[in-house]
């Protein structure tokens, strides 16, 4: 595969990847938490939360979303830092997505083949980056979300209570996993000085 394949397709990923970070941050659905009736399986009553608001799904499947400030319910804090790494992973990918549009070698913003060359790779590094920032948020509500259920069924045992990890958190994995291959593929199409990749 030639660095120009490489670049390009890196540059394809990091896009995907950049829309798949926008969708975590705007969809409420990092952690779902379901009342469960004694008598059914089927809840009553559920919660959403997002990153901006949280949902409620309530028995005759109605739904109502509210901003954290307008609720009584707190946001927890790994969905606090979760909000700040996010946004900057958001703005890391414009910035890799820039970077490695004008380093392509299908456009010619820079005609000089080691400056793109140089502009690819830290397009690259500017990726992986952002891979970091949304698999730290992604890993810690994963955790918190699994410890919280255990706390509830150690101290409330007479509660059904049934906490979840949202889509939010699968849409985070595949993200971060894109924004790793496609920043690898950006890295990997650098020339050296002797002019291989």
């Amino acid at each position: 595969m030639t660095a120009g394949v490489r670049q390009l397709l890196g540059l394809a990923l990091a896009i995907v990847s950049f829309v798949g970070t926008i969708v975590i941050c705007a969809l409420p659905q990092w952690r779902v938490t379901k009342f469960l009736e004694q008598s059914s399986i089927i809840a009553s009553l559920a919660f959403t939360e997002g990153l901006w608001k949280v949902c409620g799904t309530f028995s005759a499947q109605i739904v109502a979303c509210n901003e954290y400030e307008k609720t009584p319910l707190p946001i927890s804090q790994d969905l606090e830092v979760a909000r700040a790494l996010i946004v900057i992973a958001i703005i890391s990918g414009v910035i890799g997505i820039l970077l490695g549009a004008a380093g392509s070698k299908f456009m010619n913003f820079v005609p000089d083949e080691r400056k793109r060359s140089k502009m690819a790779m830290a397009s690259g590094v500017v990726c992986l980056i952002a891979g970091i920032f949304v698999l730290i948020p992604v890993c810690w509500t994963t955790n918190a979300t699994t410890t919280i259920q255990d706390n509830y069924n150690n101290f409330l045992p007479h509660v059904s209570l049934k906490m979840e990890l949202g889509t939010s958190l699968y849409i985070g994995w595949i993200t971060t996993a894109l924004l790793f291959l496609g920043g690898g593929l950006l890295c990997s199409s650098f020339i050296c000085q002797d002019g291989t990749d």
